[in-house]
């Protein structure tokens, strides 16, 4: 295994993330602590959970199993844990958010499921733009979300947000704080009010990033890079349309997305690609992400242990010049940082 520096911090952690959004949805609590057994054998130091995954089932549940698992032997301790608050977790209008109210009841809840005394990396899942309402009273409807809200009230200053998470960084509660889905000025203002306050500031940026999801090279990777926050892509194969979805649909086996013409047809392209290099194309989607300096580590998702040994083959892969070139060539993105991606 490989290990680098969470963004600016002397934190080490391992250059890929267990991620745990299926566990207790799509893979069983027995599978699950297999899954991060093997993790561990691998060297694998690095997990990410959320207060929210299990939602489907129930909120919190993901963070129970882990928490259980916790329970079976000297574990804890051997690991990174990383966890997120800010979505929905109860009916009250104050179950969401990032007021100092719910930073310290949501951290209370997540150390009581995941059966720890500590949280070594707390993100916040999203930018708190304010509570949604679906309506001008300020009611709430459950399941509300914010691309659903059509009214949307300012959110808590970032001096609040600060005064939150520096109170549980002092009572030992948490180690650092990161923040998930912001945009590149979000990570600046953060890191700014933070070192006025005389707080370390967010050291990692959880965004959603693949050779398909591109976006982020205008602004957050800039901003990341210019203020020593690591990197956490999510969705490193794209809803697994870097997992061989050209090759499953000629086997009329259906990918987890849809995709249209014409990105199936890059995607074939790609996959022809993987074969000239001989290896499968979710390794490849892997390794072209460990290639670039900003990235920490890649959040990986195994629904099953065969998922988990192929992404670690990822480490191993070195891409040339000329591969990362044609790379380029089939999935340009958004053509570098801005504002010269888009300015004479």
């Amino acid at each position: 295994m490989q290990y680098t520096e969470l963004g600016r911090t002397g934190l080490r952690v391992s250059r890929l993330c267990l991620g745990t959004m299926n566990f207790g949805i799509q893979t069983s609590e027995k599978d699950s602590y297999a899954i991060m057994d093997r993790a561990l054998e691998l060297g694998i130091n690095f997990f990410d959970t959320a207060d929210r995954y299990g939602k489907n089932i129930k909120r919190g549940l993901t963070e129970e199993i882990i928490g259980r698992w916790f329970g079976q032997g000297d574990r804890r301790d051997r690991i990174v844990l990383a966890t997120k608050l800010f979505g929905i977790m109860g009916p009250g209008i104050n179950d969401r958010g990032l007021s100092a109210y719910h930073i310290r009841r949501a951290c209370e809840e997540s150390l009581r499921r995941l059966a720890t005394d500590h949280i070594d990396l707390y993100q916040m899942h999203h930018v708190d733009l304010g509570f949604i309402t679906d309506n001008q009273k300020g009611e709430v409807a459950e399941g509300v979300e914010l691309h659903d809200a059509p009214h949307i009230r300012p959110g808590p200053p970032w001096e609040e947000i600060w005064q939150g998470m520096g109170r549980l960084i002092s009572a030992d509660k948490i180690s650092y704080v990161g923040s998930s889905n912001f945009a590149g000025w979000n990570i600046a203002a953060a890191c700014e009010t933070a070192r006025g306050r005389l707080l370390l500031g967010p050291v990692s940026e959880q965004s959603r990033y693949s050779l398909l999801e591109r976006t982020i090279e205008l602004e957050v990777i800039p901003a990341c890079r210019a203020y020593g926050v690591g990197l956490i892509p999510y969705s490193p194969l794209a809803g697994g349309s870097l997992a061989g979805a050209a090759a499953k649909a000629k086997e009329g086996r259906r990918s987890q997305l849809e995709l249209d013409a014409e990105t199936t047809k890059t995607i074939g392209a790609y996959e022809k690609l993987c074969v000239e290099l001989g290896e499968p194309p979710s390794v490849v989607a892997l390794a072209w992400l460990l290639h670039n300096p900003v990235v920490t580590a890649p959040i990986i998702g195994p629904r099953t242990m065969e998922q988990l040994e192929s992404a670690v083959r990822a480490l191993e892969v070195e891409l040339s010049d000329e591969v990362l070139r044609r790379l380029d060539e089939l999935f340009p993105g958004p053509g570098g940082a801005a504002p010269m991606a888009y300015a004479w």
